[in-house]
């Protein structure tokens, strides 16, 4: 019998960019920015300085040194015992950080095969049973059930299932089963 699938996206989902991404913009722009402070704003309404912002997220190590969320290794460690998991990014955005999520998902997620990864740009082609992402733009695409992990920029949205962290994820998903 064939695995369902889950396509999982690494930025703020897998990976912790909100910290890391505060703490440059911060550091660069003398700003005092915190996870509280932008709750419930888009993108471009907490990063205001657009060119600022695209320069810290071209800069060498960035996506390679973020933390890893609470519980996803273990999550997914579990998940995998009864779907085919495939990490999937829309890397090529910013082309420096390719090799660097390749490096980083070796590192973090070694049980996870070279062959489940897919850095792209649009998500529109990703065909899974399921996407768990943190942006709409990619969850509104999608051909199976999106499941919306939550981030400060999609906290006001409502028209996707949503889950607050991997726990919430794993339970939502082994349901399904």
């Amino acid at each position: 019998m064939r695995k369902k699938t889950i396509a999982v996206d690494m930025d703020g989902v897998l990976a912790d960019i909100e910290t890391q991404l505060i703490e440059e913009y911060n550091k660069e722009y003398g700003m005092n920015l915190s996870k509280e402070s932008i709750q419930g704003l888009s993108e471009e309404e907490a990063f205001k300085e657009r060119a600022l912002l695209h320069g810290i997220l071209n800069k060498g190590n960035f996506f390679r040194n973020l933390p890893v969320m609470p519980d996803a290794i273990e999550s997914l460690q579990e998940l995998q015992k009864n779907f085919e998991i495939f990490i999937v990014s829309a890397a090529t955005e910013f082309p420096i950080s390719l090799a660097e999520k390749v490096a980083w998902l070796a590192e973090h997620f070694p049980f996870i095969k070279w062959e489940n990864i897919v850095l792209c740009g649009s998500k529109r082609i990703i065909n899974t049973d399921y996407l768990i992402d943190d942006h709409c733009k990619n969850l509104d695409y999608c051909m199976g059930k999106p499941i919306m992990f939550t981030a400060f920029h999609n906290i006001n949205k409502t028209h996707h299932l949503r889950v607050n962290n991997w726990k919430e994820a794993v339970a939502v998903l082994n349901e399904t089963l």
